[in-house]
């Protein structure tokens, strides 16, 4: 009885898996039609790939009778149009995505570099820094500075250019420097 029990039955193929092992027979001609598509040999090999994910998993869509080839190589050309069309719309015309890219300094970056900032303005003599904080968040012009701070116009725009060139020491780009004034100021 047990002898009767480790005889398997024949196993049968469904559909499925007849489908299946005639779409892995037509590889090298899907290759073939990849590479006169795409011509670079690992693309299309992307290609071909993908269109395998795609056959295998719609099997149940192939209608028998007719022919598999026809059916791989549509859906090999439909994947390859709609590569295509993706890469238009998302790809940029000039180049690389690394060269569109525009280059966001990460938060941390900011941070460090605020600090970098606080380090370098509690470095300046406190003339230095009233100077700097009057002309950048109370004054519209150097009179007014001057006023506030109860001295000389040369005064001011002395204290304010030395204190831009020790902060300037510490910059790596052109953050300090833009706390230029235009107009009346200058």
């Amino acid at each position: 009885m047990t002898r009767d029990l480790e005889k398997k039955a024949p196993e049968t193929e469904t559909p499925n898996q007849k489908t299946c092992d005639d779409i892995a027979d037509k590889i090298p001609a899907l290759r073939a039609f990849a590479r006169g598509l795409v011509g670079d040999p690992n693309d299309a090999d992307d290609l071909v790939q993908e269109t395998m994910v795609k056959a295998i998993s719609n099997t149940d869509k192939f209608e028998p009778g007719t022919r598999l080839k026809s059916w791989l190589f549509t859906i090999l050309r439909n994947t390859y149009y709609s590569r295509i069309r993706y890469e238009r719309r998302y790809k940029p015309v000039g180049g690389e995505w690394e060269e569109s890219v525009v280059s966001v300094p990460a938060d941390q970056e900011h941070t460090i570099r605020l600090k970098e900032i606080d380090a370098a303005f509690l470095k300046l003599s406190p003339k230095h820094q009233q100077a700097l904080l009057v002309m950048v968040f109370s004054a519209d012009s150097y009179e007014a500075a001057a006023r506030i701070c109860k001295c000389p116009v040369g005064t001011i725009k002395s204290r304010l250019s030395r204190a831009r060139k020790q902060l300037e020491c510490t910059r790596p780009s052109k953050e300090i420097s833009s706390i230029r004034y235009s107009g009346e100021f200058g």
